[in-house]
């Protein structure tokens, strides 16, 4: 049998009403009381039930800071085991969308990406509404549009609780900016490349030009940058669901005069080739939420080489993800799965994730507290020194905050940003002329969407 809470409490009220009953029995005929060594209730005896073993498998990408965290769970409840499956971003999301159409298979606590939740969201009744286990409460701590992302139209029904945020800021190598003679001090990096993305490949061309060095690591890191910036609120698709490539041509066009100016590095992001570019100075910039710091850090790269700066125009938001529970589970299983969930957000629990991996938490109400803002605290100080003292803390809770709204992202959008990606790199690799890149990118997405 398994015991849930309602079937502990149900046996409890079966075991006092028996207690009763005993104790009626024993009394004498002349109405005394018989001496008895029947308890008067049940709870006096009955131990508490042992919380029935359970292991939950917890799937994610990347770093999510989980590893320490789920040593320290698993030790404060026994009953719990926990596996960590730390995978490829794609297929991450490929493997819970198999497991949510064949019915089984999903991870306990499975990780979805903001880019993925649209899709996922869409199929609601595969996951649990943590409404109903609670979570509800939780709602008035986080970003506003960050709770909104995992919730359906009218709110009723809520598949995720936030993990990050990836408000942008640019990473940038201070040293080789000063070598190649630019401004250097995040100030002035700031200043230089202004309000926009024209400034941006102006420094680009001085950089190239005083380096013959790659300004930027991938063009389709600029694109997505970008894309997050134009105000539309959306990317690739309406939120009608209806394919509007016009809208992302301006982040289109500033990502095709990267490559056409020379500042691309055409290294594809994550490999093994990306982390040595890192380490050898291969490029000198990259768009930076502050989850990327993380990556930068696992690289190799030098310390106190890269420095963070604004990004160029407007705030913008790249990535942050969910711990969802796909409905496959027992109610128990289910449970403990929020169990761990609801631990991991708790704010010791988040400022330990910042201050190992700098990513920025969710929930806003935790901006002001002195771990994040003062750029000395120990839960920052040693990630913001390998960004040669930069204060992340202030810096990205300052661009989460100023984000006016999520960005859309369709069940299809994947496979378009996929589609136009792959033009971009074509034209990145000399395969597609730059003056054909649009009408490619366009019939690409056009193929992707009638798939």
């Amino acid at each position: 049998m398994k015991w849930t809470r309602s079937r502990t409490a149900s046996a409890l009220a079966i075991g006092a009403a028996s207690a009763m009953l005993l104790t009626a029995c024993s009394s004498g005929d002349d109405g005394t009381e018989e001496p008895t060594d029947a308890p008067e209730t049940a709870e006096e005896t009955e131990e508490p039930a042992e919380a029935e073993p359970v292991t939950l498998n917890v799937s994610y990408w990347g770093t999510f800071g989980l590893e320490s965290l789920a040593e320290q769970y698993t030790a404060d409840n026994p009953h719990v085991t926990i596996n960590l499956d730390s995978g490829e971003y794609g297929a991450q999301h490929d493997k819970l969308t198999q497991a949510l159409i064949a019915g089984s298979g999903a991870s306990e606590v499975s990780a979805i990406d903001e880019g993925y939740m649209a899709s996922f969201l869409a199929q609601q009744e595969n996951f649990v509404n943590l409404l109903d286990l609670g979570a509800g409460k939780y709602e008035e701590e986080y970003l506003d549009w960050k709770w909104g992302q995992a919730a359906s139209a009218d709110g009723s029904y809520v598949i995720g609780l936030g993990s990050d945020v990836g408000g942008l800021a640019m990473c940038y190598r201070h040293d080789l900016f000063a070598e190649a003679g630019l401004p250097d001090a995040r100030e002035d990096v700031s200043a230089a490349w202004g309000e926009g993305w024209g400034d941006y490949i102006e420094l680009g061309k001085e950089y190239v030009g005083a380096t013959d060095a790659a300004f930027v690591d991938n063009v389709s890191q600029i694109m997505n940058a970008a894309q997050t910036q134009l105000g539309t609120g959306y990317a690739y698709y309406n939120r009608n669901n209806e394919l509007d490539m016009e809208a992302s041509k301006p982040a289109f066009d500033v990502a095709l005069q990267v490559i056409t100016e020379g500042l691309s590095a055409n290294i594809a992001p994550w490999g093994p080739e990306w982390n040595t570019g890192f380490a050898n100075g291969d490029f000198a910039t990259l768009p930076c939420p502050a989850w990327m710091r993380a990556n930068i850090i696992d690289s190799g790269a030098p310390a106190g080489t890269w420095d963070i700066a604004d990004i160029p125009g407007p705030g913008g938001n790249w990535g942050g993800s969910f711990y969802t529970i796909p409905a496959q589970f027992d109610e128990n299983t289910t449970q403990e799965a929020y169990n761990f969930i609801e631990w991991v957000i708790q704010p010791e629990q988040q400022l330990a994730i910042f201050a190992e991996t700098g990513n920025l938490p969710s929930q806003s109400s935790l901006y002001s507290d002195e771990a994040i803002q003062d750029p000395e605290h120990p839960a920052q100080a040693e990630v913001n020194a390998f960004f040669n003292g930069a204060p992340g803390g202030q810096i990205f809770s300052k661009t989460a905050e100023e984000i006016p709204g999520a960005i859309y992202y369709a069940p299809n959008n994947a496979a378009i940003r996929s589609a136009v990606e792959t033009v971009l790199n074509e034209v990145q690799a000399g395969t597609i002329a730059a003056e054909d890149a649009w009408d490619e990118a366009v019939a690409a997405a056009e193929a992707a969407d009638a798939a």
